[in-house]
């Protein structure tokens, strides 16, 4: 099912409850330091016994998961500022954490202490690989509500129909536009119950009007046609969102949840 998130992740977040602004799922450029699962190292001499250890760990962990019976294949593996501690980017999954002996996966956040704001360890490492992502995404393919006049920002946010805070944010699209900020909507329906709504918005005529008549609660009429709605879902999985509505910058950076237009043009213009 859609739904059905791998069996090999493990607890260990708490920073969901430091934002309560999103609707949860119901009941830099690239280094040197990044080995993939299929590329030889070619880095520089000093960096051989770094990418000798990540290769041990992708090894580890592949042989692992096999023992397990997991079906879970490692894209590529890069060290965090926490010592022995690797992030993990799975194939068509959140990415995740490991151990630098590959014995234990950590799923969620780990988070810096000690300055004024709490930082996840994590955070520049995920918005590299975001921001080739989003880059990747087709304009065609998502609902745009284009800013009045020179557009100053553009924010992508992933949204779903149903969703109490969703609905909130989307009553901040005028301002946010008049502000100058350009709103790119990405489709992610919070359980499989929603995907027929959120398709049929995709597959209307017209993706605003059918948006406003779901998000105000009305009926709109089933709508069948090829859409993007499950890539975007999974896109969705692949950056670690795990509620809506979720916002990004340009650089794949995760800006927030359920903010109003001037709490939003004030972290853009951060």
């Amino acid at each position: 099912m859609l739904l059905n998130r791998s069996r090999i992740f493990l607890a260990c977040t708490f920073a969901s409850a430091l934002v309560l602004s999103a609707c949860g799922k119901p009941a830099e450029s690239k280094k040197d330091d990044t080995l993939t699962a299929t590329t030889p190292a070619t880095a520089e001499a000093s960096n051989i016994t770094e990418r000798n250890a990540q290769k041990r760990l992708i090894n580890t962990l592949e042989a692992h998961f096999k023992t397990a019976n997991i079906n879970a294949k490692i894209k590529e593996v890069k060290p965090t500022e926490v010592p022995n501690l690797y992030w993990v980017n799975l194939d068509g999954m959140s990415p995740v954490y490991a151990t630098s002996d590959g014995k234990f996966l950590i799923q969620g956040d780990v988070l810096r202490l000690g300055d004024k704001e709490i930082t996840n360890v994590s955070d520049k490492i995920q918005a590299a690989e975001n921001k080739k992502l989003l880059n990747a995404l087709k304009i065609e393919d998502l609902l745009v509500y284009p800013a009045k006049g020179k557009a100053k920002h553009v924010v992508y946010i992933f949204t779903d129909a149903s969703c109490p805070y969703c609905h909130k944010l989307h009553s901040h699209i005028p301002e946010m536009n008049n502000k100058g900020i350009e709103v790119r909507y990405i489709a992610w329906p919070r359980g499989e119950q929603f995907m027929p709504t959120m398709e049929s918005v995709w597959c209307s005529p017209n993706r605003q009007v059918a948006f406003e008549k779901a998000v105000a609660g009305e009926a709109i009429a089933p709508a069948q046609c090829k859409n993007p709605v499950r890539d975007q879902y999974q896109l969705g999985l692949n950056m670690g969102v795990n509620g809506t509505p979720a916002i990004y910058n340009t650089e794949g950076e995760h800006i927030g949840a359920y903010m109003t237009a001037d709490e939003l043009l004030k972290r853009l213009e951060k």
